[in-house]
């Protein structure tokens, strides 16, 4: 297997994407956690930010410093480079970029690139086996195509919102932005697909597939909205219209947080029919474990608020060690609630990696910082990771010797305003995603 430049790509029996090269184009999460996820894996992925600002994650949940843990974690593994995309020099510094590349991700609003000379057409002249992969906030057709939107609208827009929170309250929102997070999965596993089906061409001596033929199209609503499960066929079935539950999940019973003596929760998963006689025996409940109506889940679900108070009258008995110590040695689903300050100090999460300290400056000094380790695990714990999320255009110099450039080419004009249009800023108009 080859890159387009020739170069034979290396095995990594760890990071099977080694020898991969992918641009990152956009800001916010829902692309750069594509390429994330593809950078965890091996992939090169170098990471195109404008001049100066950069990708404006940098300064989201900024608490000292000039690059926020934010951005740190969604770009590790990257390179970053800065190009000016809106000007001539910078469009062909890409596209020379993508010559050598196997991959563009990107998710400003829909015919953006095409008004800064980077459309289907000239990305397919450049390189005709460019796999593209597009998230936007509806897709890149549609009656709604051109709107900007970001995950928060787009959780409401694929029914996602209406579901969370309590039913007697307006809907809530989810503590992390997981629209944005599962359009960057789609994202990456359209990319790998592609990828894929470009070695099954080559070996079967048949034509690529240009990015002009087919691109992978990511709309967040979609992404959010293929997580909803049976929602739609049971309203179209049954005329169900599922209602926000609290901690709970509508139909499923027992299955809630339940408060300890000593104020913290535990979330106990009592849903199964055996799993439900067991737990109704180890709180003292044999009644309701051999209440015949009791034996399947629609019942359950019926007498959901009698169940939960016998569950928590027997947890607020209990620290939450001894809840569950007991859950455990009856068998019954059941863990903490965790905070951050828990799940650093965890031994699961050690025991696979899932934690990793790395060096980083904080505040002027150098500190052990903890970062998520790298999902899914290939072995027996998950990868290192390899490098944080780098500083803005720290690898420019790189990209210009690799493209046979001079220091200052694709690089903006001492001064200069990298943002001379507001009705075309990537992150106000142009950019379709958060």
């Amino acid at each position: 297997m080859s890159a387009p430049n020739g170069q034979p790509h290396g095995l990594d029996a760890d990071r099977p994407l080694r020898g991969i090269r992918v641009v990152e184009l956009g800001n916010y999460i829902a692309a750069p956690t594509a390429g994330r996820l593809l950078a965890d894996f091996g992939a090169e992925v170098v990471k195109v930010e404008r001049p100066r600002t950069g990708d404006e994650l940098r300064t989201w949940r900024l608490y000292a410093g000039e690059t926020s843990m934010l951005y740190r974690t969604i770009n590790r593994n990257k390179r970053s480079v800065e190009i000016d995309l809106r000007t001539e020099e910078g469009r062909d510094t890409v596209l020379d970029l993508v010559r050598r590349s196997d991959a563009l991700i990107e998710n400003f609003r829909p015919g953006t690139l095409d008004r800064w000379g980077l459309s289907a057409d000239v990305l397919s002249e450049a390189n005709p086996e460019l796999v593209v992969a597009r998230v936007s906030a509806f897709g890149q057709t549609g009656p709604m195509a051109g709107r900007p939107g970001f995950a928060a609208v787009a959780e409401a827009f694929g029914g996602m919102r209406d579901l969370v929170g309590d039913a007697d309250r307006p809907p809530a929102r989810v503590g992390v932005s997981i629209g944005d997070s599962i359009a960057g999965l789609y994202a990456a596993f359209g990319v790998v697909m592609s990828l894929f089906d470009r070695e099954q061409r080559r070996r079967l001596a048949a034509d690529p597939v240009t990015p002009s033929d087919r691109h992978v199209d990511v709309a967040l609503h979609e992404a959010v909205f293929s997580m909803m499960e049976s929602l739609v066929p049971d309203y179209s079935a049954y005329d169900v219209l599922r209602q926000r539950t609290g901690g709970r999940m509508e139909g499923i019973a027992p299955s809630n947080a339940y408060l300890c003596a000593d104020e913290t929760s535990v979330v106990i998963a009592g849903n199964g029919d055996s799993i439900f006689g067991r737990l109704m025996r180890t709180i003292g409940r044999d009644d309701l474990a051999e209440d015949a109506d009791l034996a399947g889940n629609a019942g359950r679900w019926a007498r959901r608020d009698e169940l939960d108070e016998a569950i928590e009258t027997w947890t607020r008995r209990l620290p939450r060690a001894e809840v569950l110590r007991v859950l455990d040695e009856a068998s019954v689903p059941a863990g903490p609630i965790y905070r951050a300050e828990d799940i650093v100090d965890d031994p699961q999460y050690r025991a696979r990696g899932m934690v990793q300290h790395l060096p980083i400056e904080v505040e002027g000094a150098v500190r052990e910082v903890a970062f998520p380790g790298i999902v899914p695990v290939v072995g027996q714990v998950s990868l290192p990771i390899e490098t944080l999320g780098p500083d803005l255009g720290q690898d420019t110099a790189w990209m210009l010797g690799l493209l046979g450039r001079g220091p200052d080419a694709g690089t903006p004009t001492a001064g200069r305003d990298p943002d001379p249009d507001p009705d075309t800023d990537t992150d106000t108009e142009d950019e379709a995603t958060a």
